[in-house]
């Protein structure tokens, strides 16, 4: 029975990565088409920010939760005054610019921070399950995961602004026309995931060794979950974080990480194949 919770609190925790992981870029991809390649600088930052921070004698938690989604938030929406807004619907563009952008990010990392790793302890200790040992911090993943998801469902379909959001990119003439600016609402938008980025950077940061070079483990697996969601945001990163979340983790307990890291990979490609317009855009149209 213990070895099934501990199985259990795993599975969760895969699923609760995916969807920390992929929710900036979901909000940036799905709703304003924006191929950001440097989505995983972005956790990148918002993990440095953390580090140092909490380095400057700062509560561990409202590094994580503020003072890091603030600061990449922050670099987002300038990133999206500079370069993106002139790029809108140009995807190719806008794929060679943020993959100039994530370049320049791991440059000005190496030369603050150098390229030696870095991290910090996580703030909750572990405990037992019966013989086996849980990471206690692996719960906090799970629930900011599920809030994370109640609240972006809350604000598209409960709040006017995310109701102007998605009209506006559903038709941004007509919100035009009704007196709102599509420019600024693009500008909010790209802010929100970036500092939705930051947040997952954060939250992962006392988890693993952050490098400059940390972006590249995350990237593959947010444009995967996020594609294989489909076009809706929610429900889309819920239903593919759940699968390649179950996915990864059973074989990586029946064998090891790195098969856990293929078997992901391979069943991002099988769900693509047999549903090219993604979960949600085959099985769950009109959800948000």
């Amino acid at each position: 029975m213990d070895l099934y919770v501990v199985v259990l609190v795993e599975v969760l925790y895969g699923v609760a990565s995916l969807i920390l992981i992929s929710a900036g870029l979901s909000i940036v991809f799905g709703m304003i088409k924006v191929i950001n390649l440097a989505h995983g600088e972005f956790m990148m930052i918002g993990g440095y920010a953390t580090i140092t921070a909490v380095n400057l004698g700062m509560n561990v938690f409202v590094a994580m939760l503020v003072i890091a989604p603030a600061v990449v938030g922050l670099v987002g929406l300038v990133v999206e005054r500079l370069v993106i807004r002139h790029l809108y619907g140009r995807l190719v563009d806008t794929m060679l610019a943020t993959w100039g952008l994530s370049l320049f990010f791991i440059g000005l990392a190496t030369m603050i921070f150098g390229n030696t790793t870095t991290g910090i302890s996580t703030p909750i200790p572990g405990f037992a399950i019966g013989d086996y040992q849980v990471n206690g911090y692996n719960f906090f993943i799970i629930v900011v995961a599920a809030l994370l998801l109640v609240a972006m469902l809350s604000v598209l379909k409960g709040t006017r602004a995310g109701l102007v959001a998605r009209g506006t990119m559903q038709g941004p003439d007509m919100a035009a026309a009704l007196g709102y600016s599509p420019d600024r609402i693009y500008m909010a938008t790209f802010f929100c995931g970036s500092a939705l980025s930051g947040l997952a950077g954060a939250i992962l940061a006392p988890l693993v060794g952050l490098v400059p070079t940390s972006g590249g483990a995350y990237i593959a697996k947010a444009f995967i979950t996020v594609i294989a969601g489909g076009p809706s945001l929610v429900a889309g990163l819920l239903s593919s974080a759940s699968l390649f979340g179950v996915v990864h983790q059973a074989f990586t307990f029946a064998t090891s990480p790195v098969i856990g890291e293929v078997a992901l990979l391979v069943a991002a490609v099988v769900l693509l194949r047999i549903l090219p317009q993604g979960v949600t855009g085959t099985f769950f149209k009109g959800k948000t």
